[in-house]
């Protein structure tokens, strides 16, 4: 781990105050309140989507691949009544069977992982016949003009956003592993810089069995 990366996850949630409050926060809020059953979160970072969660979550299970991240988020998950474990894994190799759960969740990840097709493809693998994909994520822009500010900056975002990848055509990726999207809203991430503002907030089902995008 990284000199940087250890300082990104001391610093994470107060660099994501304005952005919360501004409405990332409500995003949340109405997204998660549709986990239910057996759900998977990946990347969970510092543990911002807990408190959404409800009763309705059988089991949580929560992956985060970073060590800094994952010992703040253990730390939120001991203060929470959560019937929960976390799991120190990367996106791209998800320690578990096929279809083990009803609802997978990513919030601000698919950005950052190392290869977005392989994580999406082992989302879909682990994720029930029928099963759902909740995500918030920032994309790369419709409008030319901000599409070729985030080219431009891609190299400084992924330096100081700890590997953010501010233009990556996540909608088509979700999509092209095997998802069925049928709840889709267009956003910006308010109080953030210009280029990583395009937003997508909404759920996908997983078409066909386990494992066959």
């Amino acid at each position: 781990m990284s000199v940087w990366g250890r300082i990104f996850a001391a610093m994470y949630d107060r660099m994501m105050e304005g952005p919360e409050k501004a409405g990332l926060r409500a995003h949340r809020e109405a997204l998660i309140a549709n986990a239910n059953g057996d759900v998977l979160e990946i990347g969970g970072g510092t543990g911002a989507n807990l408190p959404f969660y409800s009763s309705g979550v059988h089991k949580l299970t929560v992956t985060e691949p970073e060590a800094p991240m994952a010992k703040r988020l253990a730390r939120h998950l001991q203060e929470r009544e959560l019937p929960a474990q976390l799991v120190q894994a990367p996106a791209e190799k998800l320690p578990f069977e096929d279809g083990s759960f009803d609802a997978a969740v990513s919030t601000l990840v698919l950005c950052t992982v190392t290869d977005p097709d392989r994580a999406l493809s082992e989302i879909h693998r682990v994720l029930r016949p029928g099963g759902r994909l909740l995500f918030i994520e920032h994309v790369r822009s419709e409008n030319p003009r901000v599409a070729r500010w985030q080219d431009r900056m891609l190299g400084i975002n992924k330096r100081f956003g700890h590997g953010c990848n501010c233009n990556r055509r996540t909608l088509e990726n979700i999509r092209s592993a095997g998802f069925e999207v049928d709840d889709l809203a267009n956003d910006e991430l308010a109080k953030a810089p210009p280029w990583v503002r395009p937003l997508i907030v909404g759920s996908a089902r997983a078409n066909g069995g386990a494992g066959a995008p």
